[in-house]
């Protein structure tokens, strides 16, 4: 079926029709439920905690927040005394301090919501503590660092279903990403075949974010920053240049290299359109890369296998193809022919139908039969209203009225699930690793098990585990 044939009243009907079914799914009924409403809120202001002050993306969760009329920052904690300061001098009257416990133990009756931004590795065991001491969060993705870590959070989350949890996947702002959720969920570009995502090339080089796989020798840490308390439940090892403030990403104790770190924002359409795709049961990744011994690898390719039940799919399985470091699929295999993609950074969905293109805040392209068209250009899309996504979970949170609460956590860990894989696979290059997430195992590799689903943690930085 055309667009030109494809009538407003055919995708309205589709669409509710996907919708009904997504939003009965497990870990998306949180979406529009109630029972994240938190009735004593409503006629205050939401006080906020905010970890993780300044850094690569804290102060502008902790400003955006600041900026909604019923939120305020009562709170200040980051173990880097420099960037406390600075951030202190926008909120005069928040308590400070630099270990996230004391905040919980001394001030938590002063604050009902908590934003973490801080490094990968330190995420699960702070959201599990704020998540038991009845706090909504707001979490910067990837959500966790460890592959246990999926269920220690979404167990923390489900044992309080009275809490409004967001993940850092603002991108949902952009009526290019809204308009792919609904192209997809209206099924007409026919049966999903395979999905294409390219992560860009961030991570060849270093710089900001990425480390170039330089190991130093051991430093100081920054002035009047505490690398004990940055450390959190990961193992003690030296302080190396670059590695605490931005860098991290990179490292194998710490972050999740590009993949991991941009995972949610390329994959959330595909999860809030289709439910059928809960967790995959294969993973394998290939690459010429590093040495993986500090770090994650930074050129790889990876195919992830999710089991689907479902006529939207073409077969009993759909593979995701990850690309990393300017890698990118071949236009020609894809059937789109020469031309420009419309970034380094893509989301590509293969249907039988035709193929959807979508950068990470668009533009999106529909082809069909070597022929592109601008996907907002659709027939039938609603008109995307402008929102602000930190804002909406501060709505949330207050039990106001609002369409626009995008990426709770059971979403979030979705998204961030095959990232992990992706980049964990890189011990075991070029092997098939089959994933059991119910067992937590890899079960035709003991060793995958053994060594890449969890770790150990320093004793007082522990994830607080439901019901123990």
């Amino acid at each position: 079926m055309s667009p030109s044939r494809f009538s407003r009243r055919s995708f309205l009907a589709t669409t509710a029709a996907a919708g009904a079914s997504a939003l009965a799914a497990p870990g998306f009924a949180s979406l529009l439920s109630p029972r994240f409403v938190r009735s004593s809120l409503r006629d205050t202001k939401l006080r906020v905690l905010s970890i993780g002050v300044i850094g690569t993306i804290g102060g502008h969760d902790r400003k955006t927040i600041a900026s909604h009329s019923l939120a305020e920052i009562v709170g200040l904690c980051d173990v880097d005394s420099t960037a406390l300061a600075q951030a202190a001098a926008d909120h005069p009257g928040a308590f400070t301090c630099a270990d996230y416990r004391e905040a919980f133990d001394k001030h938590g009756d002063k604050f009902d919501a908590v934003i973490v931004a801080t490094p990968d590795h330190s995420h699960c065991a702070i959201m599990t503590l704020a998540l038991s001491r009845g706090k909504h969060v707001y979490g910067q993705k990837p959500l966790v660092q460890q592959l246990e870590e999926l269920d220690l959070l979404g167990g923390a989350v489900s044992a309080r279903p009275d809490l409004v949890t967001q993940t850092g996947a603002q991108r949902i702002e952009s009526p290019a990403r809204r308009a792919a959720v609904d192209i997809l969920k209206s099924g007409g570009l026919g049966p999903v075949i395979e999905v294409h995502v390219a992560f860009g090339g961030g991570a060849l080089a270093g710089g900001y974010y990425f480390a170039d796989g330089t190991l130093g020798e051991p430093c100081d840490p920054p002035a009047g920053f505490d690398y004990d308390l940055w450390l959190n439940g990961a193992e003690y090892e030296p302080c190396r240049p670059g590695m605490v403030q931005r860098q991290w990403r990179s490292w194998w104790k710490y972050g999740g290299g590009q993949i991991a770190d941009w995972v949610v924002h390329l994959t959330d359409v595909l999860f809030y359109a289709f439910p059928e795709l809960q967790s995959p049961m294969q993973v394998c990744s290939r690459t010429p890369s590093r040495d993986l011994t500090y770090f994650h690898a930074d050129r790889v390719l990876s195919t992830l296998t999710y089991p689907v039940n479902s006529k939207r799919f073409a077969n009993s399985t759909c593979n995701f193809h990850f690309y990393d470091t300017g890698l990118k699929p071949d236009r020609a295999q894809l059937g789109l022919g020469e031309g420009q993609w419309p970034d380094g950074i893509l989301t590509i969905v293969v249907c039988e139908g035709g193929t959807l293109v979508l950068a990470p805040s668009g533009p999106i392209e529909v082809w069909r039969e070597g022929q592109k068209t601008d996907g907002l250009s659709w027939p039938g899309l609603p008109t995307y209203e402008s929102f602000n996504h930190w804002h909406a979970w501060v709505d949330k949170a207050l039990g106001r009225d609002t369409q626009h609460h995008w990426a709770p956590f059971e979403a979030g860990l979705r998204c961030t699930e095959p990232g992990l894989l992706a980049v964990k696979a890189a011990k075991y290059p070029g092997q098939v690793l089959n994933w059991d997430r119910a067992k937590l195992a890899f079960t035709n590799h003991a060793d995958a098990t053994r060594t890449i689903v969890r770790r150990a943690y320093r004793a007082g930085f522990e994830p607080v585990r439901a019901g123990g």
